[in-house]
């Protein structure tokens, strides 16, 4: 794996290149830091070795000094927002109260009927080299990826466009994030809670990854389903969830609105 520090668009990994952008580049914070570490060391679990690019000497050796003394960044809590990703038209960054998981209508009844939260292994019931060879893996992600539940910082449209990727089978345009625009439905949790589940893995990328599955019962905060579809899920809510189910009317111009609308009435729960 390659570890590419740069002024780029937002933090991404694509095809064994963790992309890391930097919120104040050529400065780089101390989460940033943690991030780095928290995604060689992860890599190493299976493996994989890191070599790190970067044009900056002073990054470089930033980054190595960290690295030489890791536990120096061990109890360090993300930022109030983090603005590696700028794209919110409000927020203009991660707000890091809350995460969420967001499915797609359909896998949210089978969420519901079982009462956790599935790795795609645990909930397609297939060995992780069939999903890592499949053409929606387009980020060429390996295998171990896919044993996990991945988070989204709360007010990140992210999921939900994954959501209309999976529906349209292609990466959605403009139009498709507006006027075609169907959420799917948002578990957010408590950063500050979720972090204490056992399985939680901090790979430096996400907010965080949890191995196998997540019981709902003992750690959702609230369950977002959009209004139009409150027939669909009647009589589908487990008794123990109902009281974290609220149902908001999906009046948005586009994902954007969505996303805070969606977070402003997490915040104001």
């Amino acid at each position: 794996m390659k570890v590419n520090i740069g002024n780029f668009e937002f933090t991404e990994v694509w095809d064994g290149v963790l992309y890391k952008k930097l919120s104040d580049y050529p400065h780089i914070s101390n989460w940033e830091l943690k991030t780095i570490i928290d995604f060689i060391n992860y890599e190493k679990l299976y493996n994989r070795n890191c070599t790190i690019e970067c044009d900056n000497a002073d990054i470089l050796n930033k980054i190595n000094s960290a690295l030489e003394n890791p536990k120096a960044f061990d109890n360090l809590k993300p930022p109030a927002k983090i603005t590696e990703c700028t794209a919110c038209p409000k927020r203009k960054g991660c707000m890091t109260e809350f995460v969420c998981h967001t499915s797609p209508i359909e896998n949210a009844l089978s969420i519901f009927k079982s009462g956790k939260l599935l790795s795609a292994v645990n909930a397609r019931n297939l060995p992780a080299s069939i999903l890592k060879a499949e053409n929606r893996n387009a980020a060429n992600d390996p295998e171990d990826y896919f044993e996990y539940i991945m988070f989204a910082w709360g007010n990140c449209q992210a999921g939900d466009r994954l959501v209309m990727e999976r529906k349209l089978k292609r990466f959605p345009n403009d139009e498709d994030l507006s006027i075609n625009f169907t959420p799917g439905v948002r578990f957010y949790f408590k950063y500050d809670t979720i972090i204490k589940h056992p399985n939680a893995v901090f790979e430096g990328v996400l907010p965080l990854k949890i191995k196998d599955e997540v019981k709902l019962e003992d750690w959702v905060y609230a369950i977002i389903i959009p209004e139009k579809e409150r027939d669909t899920f009647k009589n589908k809510i487990p008794d123990t969830l109902a009281n974290k189910v609220h149902y908001i009317k999906n009046d948005c111009k586009d994902i954007w609105d969505w996303s805070e609308k969606v977070y402003s009435f997490i915040e104001n729960l």
